[in-house]
């Protein structure tokens, strides 16, 4: 068999029955070139032994994996920019594989760019290859700033000239998997709702509860929405610490586990600006940089809307009630990990929050987001390498008296980490967008992929270096 020991099928959507989705076909490609393949992703639920002519089998022309059920395009609704849209679905992607990680947790292989579905809604169900190098780095650089996300596991270049109307066509195409808890949006449970239909409620309820947050007692519904709420707002805490504005905050893009998922016109800040848009097409600012919270709230809200049937109101509003003060304390916990300190108590967890902000509002052009995490990351154990680097000039006056007199008062989390020659560098890894369009200029131009590999190979570093994780999350949260 084409996989290791440790591959585990574990086929739950299929379970839930034919309303929930409808099984598919991918898309015939004419090549099929493998760009991107996440060994180390794929380690997890034991597909690392796959050759590269079954990796291209399994996730190039979309043969399923052993023991599973074939492609299934999900269902759903949304609210896009705030406007219901019955009309959604999986329209150039599906669920390819459901797994049981070596963790314990159920992983989702989702496609996209995989071909038309039911609900392509007349589109050509493509992905275009830029889209498909984005995702990847995405993926990638939030990992390695420790915000919950998806991972990217393959990338293949599938030899069609695609047209887009934003951006220069026609344009080469790819095939994307990435590896996720999972793919029931809040979206899901909308369309269940728009049916009046109980009975899949009562079922998706059941299913997220049992499969995502088995610590919730069968049956408590409010608990689970108090689950949802309290991963959604670590989510939001994480993109916020992160510098990252994912663009489109739609409830078809937010799901139960609150982690990050489906990258398309992201970007970070390269400064600290609360009204940063990542969209063209976000004209009024809905999903920028600081209304993120209030937008992962908006959809939390309707969210627990299709609830109501299965829980008091009230009980459902009192868990509501809860996000702003879940999502604070979520974010004195981010920050916390993006400095690599414990906590000194709430009172100074925040105190540090809102001075590392002043400093970088005072900051503006000269003093980029990223830098000052990685700068100060270890707390006091980088003063000397802070003030000796090349933003030393910035570190002085009443806002950075302020920043480093709180953030002295928190002890280094595993100041050995320091120790690694990621910290020895200048300038942190950072992901701004003209990096992105040089990375995508090598490929496009020269089809130089050089770029794109060392960029992922720093990335990889750095990854080691923050060492954050599940272990290293779980400490800071307790």
């Amino acid at each position: 068999m084409p996989v290791s020991s440790s591959y585990s099928p574990a086929p739950r959507f299929a379970a839930l029955g034919p309303e929930f989705g409808d099984p598919v076909s991918p898309a015939a490609f004419p090549e099929t070139r493998l760009r991107f393949r996440n060994s180390r992703a794929a380690a997890t639920c034991g597909l690392a032994d796959l050759t590269d002519a079954e990796w291209l089998a399994h996730f190039g022309r979309l043969e399923p994996l052993p023991g599973q059920p074939g492609p299934i395009a999900m269902r759903y609704h949304g609210h896009q920019f705030r406007t219901y849209n019955p009309d959604l679905g999986d329209g150039r992607g599906f669920l390819a594989a459901q797994l049981q990680a070596e963790d314990g947790r159920l992983l989702d292989l989702g496609t996209k760019g995989s071909g038309q579905t039911p609900w392509s809604r007349g589109a050509d169900g493509r992905l275009t290859l830029k889209g498909g190098v984005r995702e990847v780095l995405a993926a990638e650089m939030l990992e390695t700033l420790g915000v919950p996300t998806s991972r990217a596991l393959s990338l293949i270049e599938t030899g069609e000239a695609l047209e887009r109307g934003d951006e220069p066509s026609p344009t080469r195409s790819a095939v994307l998997v990435r590896l996720s808890h999972s793919h029931i949006r809040f979206g899901t449970f909308q369309r269940a709702a728009y049916l009046q239909r109980q009975d899949m409620l009562e079922t998706l309820a059941g299913h997220a509860r049992s499969l995502y947050h088995p610590h919730v007692a069968e049956g408590d519904v409010p608990g689970l929405l108090a689950a949802v709420r309290d991963a959604s707002a670590r989510l939001a805490a994480a993109w916020v610490a992160a510098g990252f504005v994912h663009g489109v905050l739609n409830t078809d893009n937010l799901n139960v586990t609150g982690e990050s998922f489906d990258y398309g016109p992201w970007r970070f800040l390269p400064r600290y600006e609360p009204g940063f848009t990542a969209a063209y097409f976000d004209q009024f600012g809905l999903y920028a940089f600081a209304r993120q919270p209030e937008a992962v709230f908006w959809a939390l809200t309707q969210f627990a809307g299709t609830l109501r049937s299965l829980a008091p109101v009230e009980a459902l509003t009192e868990v509501l009630n809860g996000f702003g003060p879940a999502y604070i304390a979520a974010l004195r916990q981010a920050f916390l990990r993006r400095f690599g300190v414990v906590s000194a108590g709430e009172e100074a967890d925040q105190a540090l929050v809102d001075a590392a902000l002043a400093l970088l509002r005072e900051g503006g052009d000269a003093l980029r987001w990223e830098p000052l995490f990685f700068d100060w990351f270890g707390g006091f154990s980088s003063a000397g390498r802070a003030l000796a680097g090349p933003r030393a000039q910035l570190y002085q006056g009443r806002t950075f008296d302020a920043f480093r007199a709180v953030l002295f008062e928190h002890a280094p989390d595993r100041p050995e980490r320091l120790e690694v020659p990621v910290f020895q560098a200048a300038e942190p890894e950072e992901m701004l967008i003209d990096e992105v369009e040089a990375i995508w200029a090598a490929i496009d131009r020269d089809d130089d992929w050089g770029p794109f590999e060392a960029k992922l190979a720093r990335l990889a570093a750095a990854r080691d270096a923050y060492a954050f994780g599940p272990a290293a999350r779980q400490r800071s949260e307790q």
